[in-house]
């Protein structure tokens, strides 16, 4: 385990010595090589002026004469029948001719040069127009040291013969300097992977994180998290399963307190019940019967509010379309005018072919099983008190499931209710209530339920007019 801090300097470092290293290794060839091609040129120079004047050869070059068979065969442009030349032959021909400004007229210079490997190409080099003859033959030269080849040169000089010229030391193959430039580049190369290697891998071993921590609400997650990767991760992970401790006990000691006091207040509860009705006055007995009701209702919501919080049902695959239809069943089974409405046919647009001039329409196939990871008794608290907002507030509630290919959505709708998206928004705060609260029971922790229960699952909850009235949506992952 290593420091993200102190490994990032020694791969900063080590890339840099490389990075250094390669330059070198990239520059020394480079030299080299330029060495090997300004030799080639000078040699090419020398060689024109010998096969114009008769003078000695380049140092590494030899200058012989075709015996008169190979001459008859050269003038005739058999090149690739003369003896002793590679086989098969690659013929490229120039010509060489004095600048017809210049004051100086000599005679051209024709050549074939004969390579087992390639043609030059000489269109870069006959276009400068503006080269004496020998940087012509320079520049020839040049060119072929630049290729790894074999090559053998002809040449027709004033005197009308042909003479054959080898320099395989100039520009042949075995004379190139070797070229590391290439080994440069991969130990450059070397480099950047590791740095990136480095980089990519701590970043996915932060990231492998968060996205577990953003998961932890929707499908769960361990008392104590574990990561491999650099001390700061390390560090990271350790304030988190500190805070997650912390948060822990808090939620276990509310939940505790609420629960003592719930039984606490049991029995005093049951004692006033019963005194209660030795109260002869019947307005004064049901007055404090319905206080003592709502007493022990407000105390069970918040008790059922942190016990939601608390997160105790563990998450699992569920159908949510199995779910939603059983609860729409329960309230159907006593009288209440809840439906579901099953979502429409996906219409998708066909393509277009050479044989319709329309587009036409295709429907795609119903998918009755809508699986989520979920906690299937929370999730059905949290539609149950929709539903019961939505009877409350309205004259029936339409349950309705709608989805695609990355998230399902519960759509809740009321009918008739006069309450606006936005106030409900405000409502969803605990102990929120609306001002019709005199006639219709409650305690403003409904909603509050919901959204806890919403937030557990990594979903979202959305309030918006509808067609009836106001709809809710809540909008949970798939899968």
């Amino acid at each position: 385990m290593s420091s993200l801090r102190l490994g990032g300097v020694a791969l900063v470092v080590v890339a840099f010595v490389l990075g250094l290293l390669a330059a070198a290794v990239w520059l020394r060839s480079d030299a080299r090589w330029n060495s090997h091609l300004q030799r080639a040129e000078f040699a090419g120079a020398v060689l024109y002026s010998s096969l114009q004047s008769g003078g000695a050869p380049p140092m590494d070059a030899q200058i012989t004469a075709l015996d008169a068979e190979d001459q008859a065969r050269a003038d005739r442009g058999r090149f690739d029948a003369i003896s002793e030349v590679p086989h098969p032959a690659l013929v490229t021909n120039l010509s060489i001719r004095s600048n017809p400004t210049s004051a100086d007229r000599v005679q051209p210079l024709t050549l074939a040069i004969l390579s087992p490997d390639l043609r030059y190409p000489l269109s870069g080099v006959s276009a400068r127009a503006a080269l004496s003859p020998s940087e012509t033959m320079a520049s020839v030269t040049r060119l072929m040291a630049t290729f790894c080849s074999t090559p053998v040169m002809l040449a027709k000089s004033s005197a009308g013969q042909w003479l054959r010229i080898d320099a395989p030391k100039i520009w042949g193959c075995s004379a190139a300097p070797t070229d590391y430039r290439l080994i440069a580049v991969g130990m450059a190369l070397v480099s950047l992977a590791i740095l990136i290697t480095r980089v990519l891998n701590s970043s996915a071993q932060f990231t492998e994180f968060a996205q577990r921590l953003r998961d932890r609400n929707r499908i769960g997650g361990p008392e104590v998290y574990t990561a491999e990767g650099v001390q700061e991760l390390q560090d990271i992970v350790a304030a988190v399963n500190s805070h997650l401790e912390i948060e822990r006990d808090r939620l276990s000691e509310r939940a505790a307190v609420l629960s003592g006091v719930t039984h606490d207040l049991g029995t005093p509860a049951t004692r006033l019940k019963l005194r209660t009705a030795l109260i002869a006055d019947a307005e004064l007995r049901s007055k404090l019967e319905s206080d003592i009701d709502k007493m022990t209702e407000i105390i069970e919501s918040v008790l059922t509010y942190t016990r939601s919080e608390l997160d105790a049902e563990t998450p699992r695959q569920i159908s949510l379309t199995s779910l939603i239809e059983s609860i729409v069943d329960d309230y159907q089974d006593i009288g209440s005018p809840v439906v579901f409405q099953a979502a429409d046919a996906l219409s998708v647009l066909g393509g277009r072919s050479l044989f319709m001039s329309r587009q036409g329409t295709g429907s795609l196939p119903a998918d009755d099983k809508v699986i989520i990871t979920g906690r299937p008794v929370a999730l059905g608290r949290a539609v149950s008190n929709l539903i019961d907002n939505a009877l409350k507030y309205g004259r029936r509630a339409t349950v309705g499931l709608e989805k695609d290919a990355d998230y399902a959505t519960i759509i809740v709708e009321d009918e008739g209710t006069t309450v606006t998206a936005q106030d409900v928004e405000v409502l969803a705060a605990p102990f929120k209530r609306g001002s019709n609260t005199k006639v219709i029971a409650g305690h403003g922790l409904g909603l509050t339920i919901v959204s806890s229960i919403v937030n557990l699952h990594g979903g979202t909850m959305t309030f918006e007019p509808g067609a009836r009235g106001l709809r809710v949506k809540i909008t949970i992952r798939r899968q």
